[in-house]
């Protein structure tokens, strides 16, 4: 037996993605939507963070040489890619990241590019600061994977106004890990346009299916110096409630006004359980990470054939990397909205509707299988009775 087999109940513990009334309107919905996991994070995580407690004294922290030591071993170990101290500042998340980089590379008037179906904050937080947003939208090809359409892309990114391109690898909500040789085109086009690139890489620990995953700061000195990475443990080891993430920016000039506007709006300080917690699982997270990677695997083979046997007209996106799965169900010929209500009343079953990511992924579910493999079944059957 599996050690994320493990059922645990999480309602009525505050949690955004089981206590579901509140936006559900139902407590007997399965939620397999907000991206986190129900596994508990290592024993050598909470093992930190027992240690922490019980020391009593919870002041100001600021993570020191040992956790920057952690996160540039880790990166080095699992994707061969050496950074300097110096490029690590810190965030209470991603999302925040965001809105600072808005915030200090961009104007009213400038513009910013994203590529839909894509991690709804991206607009979202773009419209937010009223700046207007450009859309790369990607393709969708014969064998359900995206890819980009280049020339549009260098299209937006000449744009004069043009100042930040929001980029996801590996993509959500597809689980796209992007080619090199995409990458390299990617950069080359920020450099030569003198487009600052953000690179949300919150996924990147999880990649599955011995796909290969390139850090694109790490390709070479011009792109790096262009690139600002958000990284964290969020994802990887189920700790988005600790809110500390990492932003990884080469360039002096860039990093000096993004901490700028950190300090503006007063994120000087990390939470000291977060910072604890991160040290503890890039040090010590690796040997549950792979258990957890194999077991991922597991669950998206059995997906697949479950869902050609019992309901053959969905078409299954399989995620290079991530434990969020693509449908298409475009062929109910039903729009979000309906879809949706389909799931909730039929199937009391909560996913993501497509929709929310950008106009084209409408017709498109995203669900979430970082669960225990009865709840996995119990989801898929919910999703089929509410379908067929």
């Amino acid at each position: 037996m599996s050690r994320f087999d493990r059922i645990i109940d999480r309602r009525n513990t505050n949690s955004v993605k089981w206590d579901t009334k509140g936006i559900f309107g139902a407590e007997d919905v399965l939620p397999m939507w907000v991206a986190d996991m129900d596994f508990p994070t290592p024993d050598e995580v909470i093992e930190a963070l027992k240690t922490r407690a019980n020391h009593g004294i919870l002041g100001y922290t600021m993570p020191g040489s040992d956790t920057e030591a952690a996160i540039r071993g880790w990166l080095k170990k699992r994707n061969n890619w050496e950074i300097d101290s110096s490029s690590i500042t810190y965030s209470p998340g991603i999302v925040t990241a965001l809105s600072m980089a808005i915030q200090a590379f961009t104007g009213p008037e400038d513009k910013i590019v994203i590529q839909p179906p894509v991690y709804y904050p991206f607009f979202e937080m773009a419209k937010k600061h009223k700046r207007e947003v450009l859309y790369n939208h990607l393709r969708l090809t014969s064998d359900n994977r995206y890819d980009i359409d280049f020339e549009d892309l260098e299209e937006k990114l000449s744009d004069k106004m043009t100042k930040l391109f929001i980029f996801c690898n590996p993509h959500n909500p597809s689980g796209r890990v992007w080619r090199k040789e995409e990458l390299i085109k990617i950069g080359e086009l920020c450099v030569k346009h003198n487009v600052i690139l953000l690179s949300d890489d919150i996924h990147s620990d999880l990649v599955l299916f011995d796909n290969q995953y390139t850090p694109i700061a790490s390709i070479n000195e011009s792109i790096a110096n262009q690139t600002i990475t958000c990284i964290a443990p969020s994802k990887t080891f189920n700790l988005a409630g600790l809110q500390t993430s990492v932003v990884l920016i080469k360039n002096d000039t860039l990093r000096r006004k993004f901490n700028a506007v950190q300090e503006l709006y007063g994120l000087m300080t990390v939470n000291t359980f977060g910072a604890d917690a991160m040290e503890a699982a890039y040090k010590h997270g690796e040997v549950w990470l792979n258990e957890l990677i194999h077991y991922l695997e597991d669950h998206i083979l059995f997906i697949e054939n479950y869902i050609k046997e019992k309901l053959p007209e969905v078409k299954v996106t399989r995620p290079d990397a991530s434990y969020l799965v693509w449908f298409d169900v475009r062929y109910l010929q039903k729009s979000d909205e309906e879809i949706m209500e389909l799931l909730l009343e039929k199937g009391k079953l909560a996913l993501e509707p497509g929709s929310k990511f950008g106009e084209n992924g409408a017709g498109f579910l995203r669900m979430n299988i970082a669960c225990p493999k009865e709840t996995l079944k119990d989801g898929l059957d919910r999703f089929v009775k509410a379908l067929k």
